[in-house]
């Protein structure tokens, strides 16, 4: 895959149609029965929590990466990863796909001792947007709660 490379429409499609499927599925949030865990799995689906699942977490991955994921802060202060004090997390919840554009909410871990368990993460109002050309690979994490979407 040549990465940012706008001539070719067809180069983010299969990363954007996973991620359409799972914006979709947020939208229209249901628990459903077991199923294979894969990321196009056609419904959000809950371990052992009562509570509905509303995301399904992804981690990002780019082309120039070299196999460590995509990372954003976690506020929407100025800041850069790796800078002192910074949080960041690599874990986004997708909020809307245009083409080969999507938008993704930053989630930060889910701190509160009573809660974490059975809600890993929690909303940030950190949002980015990301050209898919240059997404190499995607990877799921378990459908969750999260409060605040």
């Amino acid at each position: 895959m040549n990465c940012g490379n706008n001539n070719d429409k067809d180069s983010c499609r299969c990363i954007s149609e996973i991620l359409q499927v799972i914006n979709v599925l947020q939208q229209n949030a249901e628990c459903g029965d077991s199923c294979l865990e894969t990321c196009d799995r056609g419904f959000l689906g809950c371990n052992t929590t009562t509570l509905g699942c509303n995301t399904r977490p992804v981690v990002l991955y780019t082309c120039a990466g070299n196999g460590t994921p995509w990372s954003m802060p976690t506020t929407r202060e100025n800041v850069v990863c790796g800078d002192e004090g910074v949080v960041c997390s690599n874990v986004f919840r997708v909020e809307k796909i245009d083409g080969c554009c999507a938008t993704f909410r930053v989630l930060a871990e889910n701190t509160d001792p009573a809660t974490s368990a059975t809600i890993p993460y929690v909303a940030t109002n950190s949002f980015f947007t990301m050209n898919l050309n240059c997404v190499c690979a995607l990877r799921c994490l378990p459908d969750t709660f999260v409060e605040c979407i």
